[in-house]
C-alpha cells in the first residue's frame, strides 16, 4: 500500500501536469483559428493555378520539348518522398500518421525494385523515419524557420527539390502531409509534385471564356511550373500547420480530462488509506487503554 506522502506527491504532480495541458490546449485553440484561416485562404489560389496549368498542359501533351517539370524524366526508377511533419510533438497521432503513410509508400516502392530517397520537412518526421529508413533520408529541414510559417519556408523546400531534380537525383517527387478538415479530423494526403499531376490532363472548363496566351504556352509553363511547385508546397505546409494545432488542441483536451479522472481516483485512494491509518491508530489507542 503506497504511503500517504507518496500519494500526495503524485496528486500534486498530476495537478501540475493538468495545468500545463490546459494551458497548451488554450494556446493551440488560439493558434488554430489563424492557421485555419490561412489554410482556407490558400486553397482557392492553389486550386485555380492547378486548373490553369491543366488547361495549358493539355496542349503540351504530345510536345517533346515541354518543360521537364511537366513531363518528368520519362522514368520512374528513383522516387523522392517529401515528408512534411511538425517540429514539435504533443499533438496526438498527427506526426505518426504522416510518417506511417510515407513508410508504407517507401516499403511498397522498395519491394517493387525502386530506389527511394526521403526529404524530411519537420524534426518529428525525421526522428520517426530514421529508426528504420535512416539510409534513405537524404536531407532534413525545419518546417518553419521563424515563429510563423512564411512563403519563404516553402520556397526553401522548393529550392532543395529543384536542386536535386536538376542534378537528376530523382524521377518522381511526392509530398505527404495532413489535409485539415476540422480540429478532430485530418486526412493524410499524398500529392505528386514532379512531374506535375496535371500532365496529360484534358482541357479544363474555365467558365466558358476563351484565353489567348502571350507569350506562348511553353514560356508561360516555364514560369508557372516552378511557381506552382512552391505554391503546392506552401499549401501543404499551411494545411499541416492547421492540422497540427487542431490535433494538439484535441490531444491536450483529452489529456486534461484524463488528468482530472486520475486525480479523482488518486484522491479516493488517498482518502481510503488515510481513513485506514486513522482507524488503525484508534484501535491501537483503545487496545492500549484496555490493557492498562
Amino acid at each position: 500500500m503506497p504511503s500517504l506522502k507518496s500519494l500526495r506527491i503524485r496528486i500534486n504532480s498530476v495537478k501540475s501536469t493538468q495545468k500545463i495541458t490546459k494551458a497548451m490546449k488554450t494556446v493551440a485553440a488560439s493558434k488554430l483559428r489563424r492557421a485555419q484561416e490561412a489554410a482556407q485562404a490558400a486553397r482557392p489560389y492553389a486550386e485555380r493555378m492547378e486548373r490553369m496549368l491543366a488547361s495549358l498542359a493539355a496542349g503540351q501533351a504530345d510536345n517533346d520539348n515541354a518543360p521537364r517539370l511537366l513531363n518528368g524524366t520519362g522514368r520512374d526508377q528513383v522516387h523522392l518522398l517529401v515528408v512534411a511533419t511538425a517540429d514539435r510533438g504533443l499533438c496526438g497521432a498527427f506526426n505518426s500518421s504522416i510518417a506511417r503513410a510515407a513508410r508504407r509508400k517507401a516499403q511498397e516502392l522498395l519491394q517493387a525494385g525502386k530506389e527511394v530517397k526521403i526529404l524530411c520537412v519537420g524534426r518529428k518526421g525525421r526522428d520517426i523515419l530514421r529508426r528504420d529508413l535512416a539510409k534513405h533520408i537524404v536531407d532534413s529541414m525545419e518546417a518553419t524557420k521563424g515563429k510563423r510559417l512564411a512563403f519563404s519556408d516553402a520556397d526553401g523546400v522548393k529550392a532543395k527539390v529543384m536542386e536535386m531534380f536538376e542534378k537528376g537525383e530523382f524521377d518522381i517527387c511526392t509530398i505527404f502531409y495532413n489535409h485539415f478538415r476540422s480540429a478532430i479530423s485530418q486526412v493524410v494526403t499524398e500529392q505528386q509534385l514532379i512531374p506535375a499531376a496535371v500532365a496529360g490532363s484534358e482541357p479544363v472548363d474555365l467558365g466558358g471564356a476563351a484565353y489567348e496566351y502571350e507569350p506562348d504556352e511553353e514560356q508561360i509553363l516555364d514560369r508557372l511550373l516552378p511557381r506552382n511547385l512552391t505554391v503546392q508546397i506552401y499549401r501543404a505546409l499551411l494545411e499541416n500547420q492547421a492540422s497540427e494545432q487542431g490535433a494538439r488542441m484535441t490531444a491536450m483536451d483529452n489529456a486534461t480530462r484524463n488528468a482530472g479522472e486520475m486525480i479523482k481516483k488518486l484522491t479516493l485512494v488517498y482518502n481510503r488509506n488515510r481513513q485506514a491509518v486513522i482507524t488503525k491508530e484508534l484501535i491501537e489507542i483503545i487496545s492500549g487503554a484496555e490493557a492498562v
